[in-house]
Formats: C-alpha cells, structure tokens, sequence
C-alpha cells in the first residue's frame, strides 16, 4: 500500500547507496575525522557562503534539538518557541531532560511572530522579579514549521534582530530545510540563512538520507561542542556514513533537486483534493494538511497510508499527507485513484 506517512519512510537516494557501496572497503578514521566528512562540510560552508561555519553531524534531529539546545543555554537559560513547535510536542521532554525550560509563545499557524517575541522579552525584563524566573536565553524556529508554512524573510529578521538586541542566539530547526528552500514562495536561499541565524542545521534523514543531519554554526561552535554532542548520545563513531551521504547530497546539488521533486509531487498531491472539492489548508511545502469527513478517512485509509493529525470536530479530522525525494507518478495515480473512489 502507498504511503503518504512521512517524507523519512523510504531508505536513501539511490546515489546515496552508490556512493556508500563504493566507499564501503575503504578504511578511515573515526568521530567525523574521516575525509568524507571533511569533503562534506567543505562543500557545506562552500553552498552556505559560510567559509569560517562549523559544522557536525549528528544522528537525529531530536538529537541535534537537544544538544544544540544544551550546548548553547546556560545552565539557568530556556529555550523560547512556540505552542506547536517539536521540541514542545514530539520530543519526549528531550530538552527539558537537560535540564532546561521550554518557554512557550503562541503559534499563529506553526509560526512565531516577531512582534511576540518582543512582546515576551520587553515584558520579563520589565518584571522586577525576572531573576526569580527560567532566563530566556535562545530562541527557536523550525523552517519550515511544523504546519508546513514558511517564514518569509522579513519575519526571519525580525526575530533575529530581536535575538541580537537580548544577546541570545537564534536556532532554525532545519529538519525539512530542502523543501522548505525550494518552495516557490520562499524568499531565502541557504547562504542567507546563514547569515541570520546562530545555528542551524540541514535536514538529511527527511529529505534523502538513511540517518544524520548537518548542524551548522556559521560564526562558530560553542565550546565543547563536540563533548557535549558524546554526552548526549548523538555523536556516531562510523561518522563517515554521515560524512558519506552529505558528500553526496551537496555534490551537483543533489540536495535541492530532491527537495524541489517533492515539492513538485505535493502540488500535483494538493490539486487532487482541489479537484475533488475536499478542504485542503495551503501548504507551499512537501507537507499537505487535508480536512476529511471521518467517513472519508476511514475509506481512504483502508486504500493508502498517511497521517491522522488532530480532531476538527466531531464529524471532521486534519489529515496529513507527505511527499519526499522518493515520491513517484505511480505513487500520486494510485492515490488519485483512491480519492475518486471514496466520492464517487
């Protein structure tokens, strides 16, 4: 059955296996010394403009959220984000096992405004009681977010410059960074970011990778990075199979011609249920969130897999619907054929 789960449900890119296989009877040194890694964040810095950029790879993205996080609060500080963002929702209470509050603003359709953010701040320091409270000491957004809407750049500087007015660095969760660079609304390139941002990090489990992401801090690591990724369990002694797999993704842009494939099978996956009259929430990424009558969920279910999100009312629910780099024509006809199925 096709599956519209996720965008991490397939294994790698094909060229991502090549490159591995040919690799695979080399020898190399360990914890991200290996020469693949080295290649893979030369061409990183080289795409993010960023010639002075640390970068790492770590396992996973909750991992990278949690270390990131760790690594750059102090041990008094919170991290702010808003009511919907994952390290809020689906991570377990991995930041907060740190030690470390999560300070929630509101989320206006997975976003974080940036008249609320300045909001917040100017009100905890004008409280003469602020040493009594978790500090706000970094600030943190996923991009795109976790409604598969994008932060135009404007906003981005907004919040930045907010950042830089409090001292306290900005963090861009980059899970799904691809799709969300390559969306045709989007007005930021990589390089950009780069310059706007403290840290952040290239998604590769979701957009083509088995596992690992890249986290880059383009003005430089915190001290003790690379310990504080061990202690957290996020560091891989065989880094070169991350190492191995960004090489291949940022070589001839591999990275972004997989993002933007996604991205062309979610619009022809959004203009199915356009077609077919049935409420879709606009989306210009890979991530389509659709209004089903429960009726409809359970017939369409019982034809393709994707996501049940959350409860509308009693009679309708949000449903999610994934594409990726491995998505296929034949993936978008079954489902079509599906949907004209339960409506007719």
């Amino acid at each position: 059955m096709t599956s519209f789960e996720s965008d991490y449900n397939n294994g790698a890119h094909p060229e991502i296996l090549r490159r591995l296989l040919e690799t695979n009877d080399s020898q190399s040194a360990s914890y991200g010394y290996d020469e693949w890694s080295e290649a893979a964040r030369k061409k990183i810095r080289e795409a993010c403009q960023s010639p002075d950029a640390d970068v790492y790879f770590l396992v996973g993205g909750t991992q990278v959220n949690a270390t990131v996080i760790d690594a750059l609060l102090p041990s008094y500080g919170a991290v702010i984000a808003v009511s919907s963002a994952h390290i809020n929702v689906h991570e377990s209470g991995a930041v907060e096992a740190s030690g470390h509050k999560v300070i929630t603003l509101p989320s206006h359709n997975g976003k974080m405004l940036p008249e609320d953010l300045s909001g917040y701040m100017q009100r905890f320091y004008a409280d003469p009681t602020w040493e009594h409270m978790a500090f706000p000491g970094m600030v943190y957004i996923t991009f795109p977010t976790e409604l598969g809407t994008l932060y135009s750049s404007a906003e981005i500087e907004q919040i930045y410059t907010t950042c830089q007015k409090y001292q306290i660095p900005l963090f861009v969760d980059g899970a799904r960074l691809g799709y969300g660079l390559m969306a045709e609304e989007c007005d930021i390139d990589l390089p950009w970011l780069a310059h706007h941002c403290d840290a952040f990090y290239i998604g590769g489990t979701k957009v083509g990778a088995f596992c690992g992401e890249a986290v880059v801090f383009p003005q430089g690591a915190p001290t003790g990075f690379f310990t504080i990724v061990k202690r957290h369990g996020a560091l891989l002694a065989k880094s070169r199979i991350a190492g191995v797999q960004f090489d291949a993704l940022f070589t001839n842009n591999l990275y972004f011609q997989i993002s933007r494939h996604a991205l062309v099978m979610a619009s022809r996956l959004r203009q199915l249920f356009i077609d077919a009259d049935i409420p879709i929430k606009n989306s210009p990424t890979n991530q389509q969130f659709v209004v089903l009558t429960n009726t409809q969920l359970q017939q369409l279910m019982s034809k393709v897999l994707f996501e049940t999100w959350e409860p509308i009312d009693d009679e309708h629910t949000l449903c999610r619907f994934v594409t990726s780099w491995a998505t296929t024509e034949a993936d978008i006809e079954e489902l079509s054929r599906a949907i004209k199925s339960v409506i007719s």
